[in-house]
Formats: C-alpha cells, sequence, structure tokens
C-alpha cells in the first residue's frame, strides 16, 4: 500500500517558523502548456527556497482545469510544498464533489480553499445551481465536514475587503462570511485590493460579528502591480475599484504612453504594493498571499524589500535567479 504524506495544515502552518517577518504564501494557476509548465515548475523551485508558507492551485470555472489542478497540486506536495487545492461548486452535481474530494484525500491534498466559483465565461454572470449540486459554499464545508475520508482536511475559504459585489452589503457579506466560518473553515484569503483600510475593516467587522469564529486568521490576498492594464483588467474581473490615489500614481509613471514607461510604471506598482505590505505586516496581518500568474520576479522584489528575500538579477545568488 502507498503510504500518503500527510500535508501541514494551511492554519498551523501560519504558526510555524518563518525565515521572514510574517509567513508568505503564493497562488498558482494551472499552465495552458509546455512553456507555462515550464515557468511553473521555475517558480515553485524558486519559492520553495524563499521559505514559502504553502502554495495555491486555482481551479478553473466549471472544472474547466480539474484534471490539470490535481495533477499540478499533487506534483507540488511531492515537492514538498504545503499545497493548497481551490474546489468549486460551478457544473458539479454533489456525487461529483464527493468524488472529486475522495480522490484529495487519496492523494493526500488535505488543505482545500472551499468556494462557490464564478459562472463559466463570464464571471459577472448570473450564478446558477447546478441541477444535482450546490448552491453555497457552506453546504460544501459541512460536506467536508461529514465525510470519515476527509478527517484530515484544513478548510479555508475566499473573504471579501470591499464585500462581494453579489452581496446587497457589508453586514450581509460578513454574515455570510461567518456562515462559512461556523460551518467548518479555518481561515479564509481575501480577494486582492488595493487599499489596506478595507482589509482592516473586513477584520473588525468579522471580529465585531463573533468573537470566536470572527477572530480566525483573514490572510490578506495580494499581487504586486506590473502593469496599468493589468491590473485594471483584474480589478474589472473581480467587480472590485482601483483606488484613485494608486491609480494616479500609475498613470503619471505611465506619462500617456504605457508601452514606453513600462518600466516606470512597474517601479511604482512595486512601491505600492511594498507599503501595502508593510502596512499589513504592522497591523498583524498572518501571512502575505500573493497572487502571482506562474512568475517570480515582482513577488521577490517585494519581498527583498520586506527584507525577506535576496534581491533579484545577477549577482545576488544563482539559486534565486529565475
Amino acid at each position: 500500500m502507498v503510504q500518503i504524506r500527510r500535508q501541514v495544515a494551511v492554519s498551523e502552518s501560519l504558526k510555524l517558523n518563518t525565515p521572514g517577518r510574517v509567513p508568505f504564501s503564493v497562488e498558482f494557476m494551472p499552465p495552458r502548456d509546455d512553456a507555462a509548465e515550464q515557468r511553473l515548475w521555475g517558480a515553485a523551485e524558486a519559492f520553495h527556497d524563499l521559505g514559502v508558507s504553502f502554495v495555491s492551485v486555482t481551479y478553473g470555472a466549471g472544472g474547466s482545469t480539474r484534471e490539470r489542478t490535481l495533477r499540478v497540486a499533487e506534483q507540488l506536495a511531492s515537492k514538498p510544498l504545503t499545497t493548497l487545492v481551490h474546489m468549486t461548486l460551478v457544473e458539479h452535481t454533489e456525487a461529483e464533489i464527493r468524488d472529486l474530494l475522495r480522490t484529495f484525500a487519496d492523494l493526500g491534498l488535505t488543505n482545500l480553499l472551499a468556494l462557490r466559483g464564478d459562472p463559466p465565461g463570464d464571471p459577472n454572470a448570473e450564478w446558477v445551481q447546478t441541477e444535482g449540486g450546490l448552491l453555497y459554499t457552506d453546504e460544501l464545508i459541512k460536506m467536508v465536514r461529514e465525510m470519515p475520508e476527509c478527517e484530515d482536511f484544513d478548510i479555508g475559504i475566499a473573504s471579501f475587503p470591499e464585500g462581494h459585489f453579489r452581496s446587497p452589503d457589508l453586514e450581509a457579506d460578513t454574515r455570510f462570511t461567518l456562515q462559512k466560518l461556523r460551518a467548518g473553515a479555518e481561515y479564509s484569503i481575501t480577494q486582492m485590493f488595493f487599499d489596506v483600510e478595507h482589509y482592516l475593516r473586513l477584520r473588525d467587522r468579522l471580529a465585531a460579528a463573533d468573537r470566536e469564529h470572527g477572530a480566525k486568521p483573514v490572510i490578506p490576498g495580494l499581487m504586486p502591480i506590473t502593469s496599468l492594464r493589468g491590473v485594471r483588467k483584474q480589478m474589472e474581473l473581480a467587480s472590485a475599484a482601483l483606488p484613485k490615489d494608486v491609480e494616479n500614481k500609475l498613470m503619471k509613471a505611465a506619462n500617456g504612453d504605457e508601452a514606453a514607461n513600462r518600466e516606470a510604471i512597474r517601479e511604482v506598482g512595486i512601491e505600492i504594493s511594498t507599503g501595502m505590505a508593510e502596512r499589513l505586516m504592522a497591523e498583524g496581518a498572518p501571512d502575505l498571499h500573493f497572487m502571482t500568474m506562474n512568475n517570480v520576479r515582482a513577488t521577490q522584489e517585494v519581498l527583498h524589500n520586506l527584507g525577506m528575500a535576496p534581491a533579484w538579477g545577477p549577482g545576488f545568488g544563482h539559486d534565486m535567479v529565475r
């Protein structure tokens, strides 16, 4: 019988010793082709060397990357890296979800990020329940907690500093988030944001509404800014707003020509992301979770600015240059 390596729980990894001032973690996407796959494994090796706390692997709408997600997650876990697998409800029946959870358990992938998921094709389209499927994330969490095969699972959820766009208001959003935490989730990872006050107010709302479950770790989700067009697109997909002061700084760096001034934009973007991370650490964030798009450089530059990684580039250590 094959011995399955038990994963460190993400909620426990936040308490372990870390080479930096706080733990950091990264998000990967399943690669679309061979070149992208090589870039992913290079990034995984680099972040392993840098002492990443855990890595997460996204799951495409409607399970469109299901097989790749499983394969990539299994390989990451074998490196070994503490690996968090995203799981959504979109276009899956309850029976299919149970089968997938058993597969995760068989592979030793016991860290799960439970998500409702976006409709395929258009993340802002109306959300339609799959016939025979589940409607809400807390139903998925309860299913996991009731399955004997999943007794070792450590569950995280998404949280939304500016409120989820489908929630009528912040009070309702807080209530929905707490429902998932009470159902058995141990922590949340936020949607990306660019105003630290939104993160702090989310944390305050949860703690004020429920002293026990609202005190569970809220991990900030950060995307280092490397282009104006890119960050605008990501915020559009997230149905969130880029703060005016951030946009103005980037536009000033662009000076009317994004293509010609992309390095200036990048420099300002990394500076903004570093400042956010500094503030978050000062405010007691339990971890910094970077959306990497399977690249290393921008995240490593922010970590270097924080004193948590070598500088990027030739002459700063062969192992760190990818």
